[in-house]
């Protein structure tokens, strides 16, 4: 039979900006309890008191993975460097049987210039190109044949490298997601490999971008 408890905790796990405020006691529980009432009472078809959840917020206890975990800790202590890169400009074209030999030439030309900042990445109906904006002639040149659907300049990329076992820790991304969110940040494009971790932000977030994923790191 679902208790008040249990809707609470229901209602905390899809809310995890409210579950952070509750851990860090920066939410009124008497406003929170009321604001609370309609809903946990529809849950339960019943009437519920605000002292009853009130009650309950207070014995909530957030999962370890989302909390200040030994192996949570441990891991964000090893996030490697983080290097952020500027003028980069992103398409996203629609898939075509052409694209594929038409991207071929764009390799080759990114073979010949290493230093260049460059990801592809492939979608169901979509591929995305992110390339250094000194490229972007080129790019559009090699690439008239095919339907572009979004062309964005004024990029900058942040990568973060990780310990090389934070595929099985639970909630990492979360905590960077969650900052930024926290500081009003825009994600323009979300990257990752294995061992690296990449945001997109147009310019005007780039130095808050970073300054916050250094909170995160510290």
């Amino acid at each position: 039979m679902k208790t008040v408890s249990n809707c609470v905790e229901d209602i905390l796990i899809t809310q995890p900006y409210l579950e952070e405020a509750l851990s860090r006691n920066i939410i009124n529980y008497s406003a929170l309890a009321v604001e609370l009432t309609e809903p946990i009472s529809k849950m339960l078809k019943k009437d519920v008191k605000p002292g009853a959840i009130m009650m309950a917020l207070r014995r909530y206890n957030p999962p370890p993975t989302l909390g200040n975990s030994i192996k949570m800790k441990r891991v964000i202590q090893n996030l490697g460097d983080i290097t952020v890169r500027s003028n980069l400009t992103d398409f996203t074209v629609k898939n075509s049987d052409t694209l594929i030999d038409n991207h071929a030439k764009i390799l080759a030309r990114i073979n010949q210039e290493n230093k260049l900042f460059y990801t592809f990445t492939r979608g169901i109906h979509e591929s995305n190109i992110i390339i250094s904006s000194s490229l972007k002639g080129f790019v559009h040149d090699n690439l008239k044949n095919e339907t572009f659907l979004a062309v964005q300049d004024g990029l900058s990329a942040i990568s973060i490298n990780l310990p090389q076992d934070n595929s099985k820790i639970a909630g990492l991304y979360y905590h960077f997601f969650k900052r930024l969110a926290w500081e009003g940040i825009v994600l323009y494009e979300v990257l990752s490999t294995t061992n690296e971790f990449t945001i997109l932000v147009e310019d005007e977030y780039v130095d808050k971008a970073f300054t916050a994923i250094k909170r995160v790191k510290s």
